[in-house]
């Protein structure tokens, strides 16, 4: 605990901090609970992208069968190539976190004569896994940027309500009861300084 002054100045002080402590913490209480539940959607989604991965994948697993030699399946998979990833931002509890709205490829044609019945199927396939993976990296950093917000709002709430409040309270009890033994003290002095007066005379 740092050390105080026994004067009204500092109690006013601590009186002050108290009032702004007490006001701001019902504020973080609720940003904390926001956070919380932000934090449990987040791996909920994160959970669902995950088993709608493991789908993905085996359906493509299963489309790739109808290949028999790596360089068709190469040939294929060179048909598919990501351009770019689309993501905008949102402020959530007043942090901005990236949103994933989703992957731009780049247009190739392949000859429906020439190429295999199964490629369009084949395409689709690898396009949504692709998706589906960009899109899990993209919820891995929404959870990771809230969890790291609520740990220190948490943090914040713990700080004012476990420290900085009781410890101005026990400031403020402290230099009351200092205040009032040298109101007591003063007093006494007075009268025994009267009581000298008069018998001086």
């Amino acid at each position: 605990m740092a050390k105080i002054k026994y004067t009204k100045t500092e109690q006013k002080h601590q009186q002050d901090s108290l009032k702004q402590f007490q006001r701001f913490l019902p504020t973080l209480q609720l940003k904390k609970q926001q956070l919380q539940q932000e934090v449990r959607q987040s791996l909920d989604k994160l959970a669902a992208n995950r088993q709608a991965r493991k789908t993905a994948l085996a359906n493509l697993a299963g489309v790739l069968l109808f290949f028999s030699e790596t360089a068709e399946a190469e040939k294929f998979t060179a048909l598919v190539k990501v351009e770019s990833i689309l993501c905008s931002t949102t402020n959530i509890a007043g942090i901005t976190i990236p949103v994933f709205e989703g992957v731009k490829f780049t247009e190739t044609e392949w000859d429906l004569l020439t190429t295999p019945w199964h490629t369009d199927d084949c395409v689709a396939a690898l396009k949504e896994s692709l998706s589906l993976r960009a899109e899990g990296k993209v919820l891995e950093k929404q959870y990771q940027l809230l969890l790291a917000e609520l740990t220190t709002t948490s943090q914040r709430v713990n700080l004012f309500e476990k420290v900085k409040i009781p410890e101005c309270k026990e400031n403020i009890r402290r230099i009351r009861i200092q205040l009032g033994d040298m109101e007591t003290s003063a007093v006494a002095r007075s009268k025994i300084a009267k009581k000298k007066s008069a018998l001086a005379r």
